[in-house]
């Protein structure tokens, strides 16, 4: 009888022992930044915004050149003009500003809309195959140790490698 004691403890114990280990989950993590800066989409992606933004600027300091321009003319001008001419000259210099700052705000709104279009593409494609390898590697979780992510790492897998690898690069 002490014998199937024993034999019965030590089965439940076996069970108890391997149910605890499946139950344990893989997990793993990776720099997602890191990642999705060292792609070559982000690369071509960066290039355009800065392309874009530098388009932008072009436009403005040709806005503020004329506005200048303006302001000096009428300026040297004031002194043999009307009260009214000059009220009107104040106004139209008040839009120019005006135009200036909307326009800025218009390309702001622009460049991050941009930005936005060339990075969803890119996040998804590295998204997919961070599971892809995770998946793979028989990982239940990969977390996110890029900085401020609330990630401390001491030890595990980093799978890094293994998606830029997925990836080609």
């Amino acid at each position: 009888m002490k014998q199937i004691k024993s034999l019965l403890f030590a089965a439940a114990l076996f069970i108890g022992a391997t149910s605890f280990t499946n139950a344990q989950s893989k997990v793993a993590h990776i720099n997602v930044g890191e990642l999705v800066t060292s792609m070559p989409e982000m690369k071509t992606a960066q290039a355009e915004m800065e392309q874009m933004g530098k388009t932008f600027e072009t436009d403005i300091q040709e806005m503020m050149n004329e506005y200048k321009t303006k302001a000096q003319q009428y300026e040297a001008e004031a002194a043999t003009k009307t009260n009214e001419d000059n009220q009107k000259r104040g106004e139209e210099l008040a839009g120019m500003q005006q135009n200036i700052r909307q326009f800025q705000a218009n390309a702001q709104q622009q460049l991050q809309q941009k930005e936005l279009d060339l990075l969803e593409p890119i996040t998804k494609k590295a998204k997919a195959a961070i599971l892809k390898v995770a998946k793979a590697q028989g990982f239940d979780y990969v977390l996110d140790s890029s900085q401020g992510s609330g990630v401390i790492m001491a030890e595990g897998k980093n799978l890094l490698q293994d998606v830029q690898k997925e990836l080609g690069f």
